[in-house]
């Protein structure tokens, strides 16, 4: 064996494109790496099934989430009822006011802000894939008594609504640990925009089909449509998805190799992860995410738990319709998601932005544009114009989530389901304030009152993007670096270039070690 060098550094040139030429013609091992190519047939790759198996978990996540939104209208209108007798009178199911009905959809993040850090925390213990499986399946099967508790009490609605978002609370953090697993290196963004565009594919599908199930079917058949679907996908996903590909019985060897050896990370060092508490909790580069996290979600769930409310109540929509239009703006989203991954981590590979200006770039160039088009939504107030903007808002917010929910594992990959679950806990209270805030100011029901809460969305956007521009950090954190050869260079997202020579001195390091 040849003389080693004490110097840790890599002999990086000012041609990467050179060097990782040379690499490879003195390393076969960078042949197995540059395999395993991205491929439409999903079905080939055990990594698209999770992706994909993981997008099915999230379409849950969200119809378990937001079918009350469309039911509780349908639970609260007024309709006309003739007797035999032939007297008709005006009823209710539930007369609940509009702060009683602000309570119960906000009821749901009571329980969910509680278990976020729990989640990231047992994610990267145990496995993200029970995590995420344990919490959709028991939100699933709560989900299935909530018209009896909606009939026992309100009180006892609530306590199921607090209990579902103590379950669903870890779905978030806990698919991080998934990802950290099974995401290449050049994969991440699309991969996991990819999965959680499940998100607004749930909720594309649950607001229409709410609203028709409660329309022809009673507002009981929604609660126990999409529980029933719930449980067949936790079922179905604990069947087929493992923890890591090395846990996976029918992988290929070059795919497991090709996963592996991009991560670089080995064994010992997943069992052995400290979390460095301090560290995570002063980094502005965490609070960046934690900002840019809340903005998002408060615009997102104003929308999300108001929107058919606000139809109903302003522009004059009927109830079936209001599933249909509040469906619009998640399936631009859920498009733009698939765009906005594979655009990101394109402009990467090319070598046309560095981690940390894609980041910056497609997440704060999101809020400004979801700044302009929520006032001109509050300004307008037109059927037609307003439903459009409100579109734009939420569509351009798919290019924000390639930025602030991927961002964790640029910095510190080993802890970024922890991130997330703190980012989360914080990005939950817009779920719970939102809703009642909306509750008080629109306690008349007038235009004027709605602007205002359109405005307070908008401004919550424009401090966000402030705060994520200055903060926002791609590479990875001194604090987060293990002893591997990886972690030598500030991340392999930031270079494209350099992967290929980082993981083939790894190897090469590894194989001198066995001499």
């Amino acid at each position: 064996m040849g003389p080693q060098s004490n110097d840790n550094s890599l002999p990086l040139s000012t041609n990467f494109a050179e060097d990782s030429s040379m690499a490879a013609k003195n390393n076969p091992v960078s042949d197995t790496i540059k395999e395993d190519p991205v491929t439409w047939m999903f079905w080939k790759k055990r990594r698209y099934i999770v992706v994909l198996m993981a997008f099915l978990g999230f379409f849950n996540v969200y119809s378990l989430r937001v079918n009350l939104s469309v039911a509780i209208v349908a639970m609260t209108e007024k309709r006309n009822v003739t007797y035999e007798n032939g007297t008709t009178v005006e009823e209710q199911y539930f007369d609940w006011n509009t702060t009683e009905q602000g309570l119960v959809l906000s009821s749901f993040f009571y329980g969910y802000i509680l278990t976020q850090l729990i989640g990231g925390y047992l994610g990267s213990k145990f496995g993200g894939h029970y995590v995420f499986a344990s919490g959709i399946g028991v939100t699933a099967i709560l989900t299935l008594v909530t018209p009896v508790a909606a009939k026992h009490s309100l009180g006892m609605l609530l306590a199921v609504r607090i209990i579902e978002g103590v379950f669903e609370g870890v779905t978030f953090p806990c698919i991080h640990a998934v990802w950290a697993r099974w995401a290449p290196v050049y994969e991440r963004s699309r991969m996991a925009t990819l999965g959680f565009a499940g998100n607004y594919a749930g909720t594309v599908v649950a607001m229409p089909l709410s609203g028709v199930l409660a329309v022809s079917l009673g507002w009981e058949s929604v609660f126990y449509f999409f529980g029933s679907l719930g449980v067949v996908w936790a079922v179905a996903w604990l069947i087929i998805v493992k923890a890591g590909p090395e846990d996976d019985p029918f992988i290929s060897e070059e795919e497991k190799t090709y996963i592996l050896k991009s991560i670089g990370q080995n064994e010992d060092e997943k069992k052995s992860i400290k979390h460095p508490w301090k560290a995570i909790l002063t980094s502005t580069a965490v609070w960046a995410i934690i900002a840019s996290h809340f903005a998002e979600n408060w615009g997102f769930f104003t929308l999300l738990t108001q929107l058919p409310t606000f139809l109903k109540d302003t522009l004059n929509f009927e109830l079936e319709k209001t599933g249909f239009i509040s469906a619009i703006p998640y399936l631009a989203m859920g498009c733009l998601l698939g765009v906005s991954g594979y655009l990101a981590d394109w402009s990467q590979i090319k070598g046309y932005l560095t981690t940390t200006q894609v980041r910056k770039y497609f997440n704060c160039g999101a809020f400004l544009a979801q700044t302009v088009f929520m006032m001109l939504a509050a300004y307008l107030l037109d059927p037609v114009g307003t439903v459009a903007c409100i579109t734009v808002a939420v569509g351009f917010g798919a290019f924000a989530w390639s930025g602030f929910i991927v961002n964790p594992l640029d910095i510190a990959p080993n802890h970024a389901s922890v991130i997330l679950g703190i980012s989360n806990t914080f990005a939950t209270i817009p779920g719970i304030v939102s809703p009642l805030l909306t509750g008080v100011i629109t306690s008349d029901k007038t235009k004027e009152q709605w602007q205002v809460v359109f405005y307070i969305s908008s401004g919550i956007y424009l401090v966000g993007c402030v705060i994520y521009w200055f903060f926002c950090r791609g590479e990875l954190q001194p604090w987060a670096k293990t002893n591997t050869i990886n972690d030598v260079v500030e991340s392999p997202r930031s270079y494209p270039e350099k992967q290929v020579i980082v993981n083939e001195q790894f190897d090469m390091t590894s194989e001198q070690k066995k001499n």
